[in-house]
């Protein structure tokens, strides 16, 4: 286990797992939406978002986190290794309601200058809401990685679904017990 890709819902933990898990195999750490997310919230361009995943991704070693289908493809053709954060919404959508009031009342920078803004507990339009975007795409992500999971175009990735906080225990317990983390 040396590149990995961490994917779930909004809220699941990616970004959390991810910094714990590249510290265990001593790699580095790549959050998507630090990339992506730009000064005022603005998009990167999709050409220079697969340039700069694509630089990460040429490492020997790295942890992405995030569910950018722009890059899937190019993260899972050099991965090795795919943790699917596959919580149930109850649970992730408890720990996204707490994270946001908490960034909010902290006024915490997320990527890039940006910070929560106040639509994600008031809006329910999943474009503008962080929380409704998670409660909509839960079941989105389940059916498109359980998919993957089956596409035999990824058969050469070992794919490690984490259904709870005791497996996510687990696995950084597992990696953190050899060099590779195998």
């Amino acid at each position: 286990m040396r590149r990995v890709s961490v994917i779930g819902n909004a809220g699941s933990g990616k970004s959390t797992l991810a910094r714990a898990l590249a510290a265990r195999l001593g790699v580095p750490q790549v959050e998507l939406d630090g990339i992506y997310h730009q000064p005022g919230w603005s998009p990167l361009a999709k050409g220079e978002l697969v340039r700069r995943v694509g630089e990460a991704a040429a490492g020997d070693g790295w942890v992405m986190d995030g569910n950018y289908s722009a890059v899937r493809q190019l993260i899972w053709s050099r991965a090795d290794t795919v943790v699917w954060l596959d919580l149930p919404r109850r649970l992730v959508m408890r720990r996204l309601i707490w994270r946001t009031i908490r960034r909010l009342i902290r006024r915490t920078e997320l990527w890039n200058g940006n910070r929560e803004p106040w639509g994600n507990l008031v809006r329910w339009d999943p474009q503008m809401s962080i929380i409704a975007w998670a409660w909509h795409q839960h079941a989105v992500y389940q059916q498109r990685y359980a998919a993957a999971v089956l596409d035999p175009a990824w058969e050469h990735l070992r794919f490690i679904r984490v259904t709870s906080p005791r497996d996510v225990r687990t696995l950084l317990d597992r990696a953190g017990r050899s060099p590779t983390g195998s």
